[in-house]
């Protein structure tokens, strides 16, 4: 079993997006792993492993719009079933 279920993914389209701000806010607020954050100050990939996907998704559209929101069932996936 994993320790953390949903890869989500997602762009963040804005203005004075900050990379290492989100990163760090990402960090102290929400539990799970393999984060990623890079882009510019108009747009951010995300990527990061997480039990609770729309805490995450809330904090980022707060930040800019949101789009190619990717959200998997890694559990579902190796387990041989659609994520």
């Amino acid at each position: 079993m994993l320790e953390f279920k949903f890869d989500t993914q997602l762009l963040i389209e804005g203005t004075g997006l900050d990379e290492d701000a989100i990163n760090e806010y990402i960090i102290a607020h929400f539990e799970g792993d393999s984060l990623l954050v890079v882009g510019d100050d108009e747009l951010i990939k995300i990527h990061f492993h997480t039990n609770r996907p729309w805490e995450v998704l809330e904090y980022c559209a707060s930040l800019g719009e949101i789009y190619d929101v990717v959200v998997e069932n890694m559990e579902r996936q190796a387990n041989g079933l659609k994520g």
